[in-house]
């Protein structure tokens, strides 16, 4: 991208994300972190704190993360543009949430549809039943944006979102069951268990996504626990997952055993929770870093405060939380 204007270079990029291959990825990366670099004040500042020579940098894994707390308190932009909406994250009461501006809606949702038809097919095939009270109940949900594109997009009469009425969602189970309607149970998780634990209900020729999360409803538990109650009493083989936030454009998905396939837009690595700075070894548990080329407008390098294992395929697995999680010696910035 030598010798492009800003504007060229936001061009290329654009195109060149929803293309991204096996083999282009870390060339394409390095392109956004030079972007990013030169374009984005925050992350520019964070370089300079951190003494990074840009010219030196030449592996994806050399690229500074820049902690996902900064999403709570800056604006977070690549260049000068005004935000059409803003994605903003779940929260406790009196705890600051996270907001991730969005320059291009319909971008997003062209990624989140590229990055389902890489596991699952085309969109349109199947019907889409949303079980997503939390996000429905607030403002500026990606996941609620993500699924009002997808029921839009089925070719079913039946899709739609169901927020507290389980007479309904199961008659249109049933309809779909009986008709042999592709369909997908997208449910956050603890509405999912909800449903499990006052409903005998046979769900076994029906995708159950867990999107994570109890939201403050119920007690935490792992995934593996949750798995296997969801799967015992729906009639259910395995749980398929769908690994998103408020922070990215990208969706990781998995198709069992909480084993997540990133999409061709994202990469994951961890770091070792002691220090943020040295990179975890495979099949070891450390802190989630992750590389979203959608996030060209805004940030694509981002350290996590999510728990996790990568393997030597490119599959992740996600394991919970840091405790009393904070920046760990990345906090430069912290006002």
């Amino acid at each position: 991208m030598i010798g492009m204007s800003f504007t060229q270079q936001q061009e290329y990029l654009r195109d060149a994300v929803h293309t991204a291959t096996e083999e282009t990825f870390v060339s394409l990366a390095l392109d956004v972190f030079r972007f990013q670099a030169k374009f984005n004040p925050l992350y520019a500042e964070y370089l300079r704190l951190l003494n990074v020579n840009i010219a030196e940098i030449d592996s994806i894994f050399d690229i500074p993360s820049l902690p996902i707390q900064f999403f709570k308190s800056h604006q977070i932009k690549t260049g000068d543009w005004s935000d059409k909406m803003t994605f903003t994250s779940s929260g406790t009461s009196g705890n600051t949430t996270s907001r991730h501006f969005v320059k291009e809606p319909e971008f997003y949702l062209k990624n989140c549809r590229l990055n389902w038809e890489e596991n699952y097919g085309k969109v349109e095939d199947y019907c889409i039943l949303a079980l997503l009270p939390a996000y429905l109940e607030r403002e500026g949900s990606s996941l609620i944006l993500m699924a009002e594109d997808f029921i839009e997009k089925s070719k079913y009469e039946q899709s739609g979102f169901f927020l507290y009425d389980t007479e309904k969602l199961l008659k249109t189970i049933k309809e779909c069951q009986e008709k042999g309607i592709p369909t997908v149970l997208l449910g956050v998780t603890f509405a999912l268990l909800d449903l499990a634990e006052k409903e005998t209900v046979d769900l076994s020729n029906i995708i159950v996504m867990e999107t994570g999360g109890m939201k403050g409803r119920r007690k935490e538990i792992t995934r593996k626990e949750m798995h296997q109650f969801l799967c015992k009493s729906l009639n259910i083989k395995e749980v398929h997952s769908e690994y998103g936030m408020t922070e990215l454009f990208s969706q990781g998905y998995s198709k069992g055993a909480g084993i997540f396939e990133p999409s061709s837009t994202l990469r994951i690595y961890t770091r070792e929770v002691t220090d943020p700075f040295t990179r975890q070894k495979h099949g070891k548990t450390g802190v989630i870093n992750l590389i979203d080329l959608a996030n060209y407008n805004t940030c694509s390098f981002i350290a996590t405060d999510d728990l996790g294992k990568t393997y030597e395929d490119g599959t992740f697995e996600i394991l919970g939380r840091l405790d009393a999680s904070d920046i760990r010696g990345c906090n430069l910035l912290v006002v």
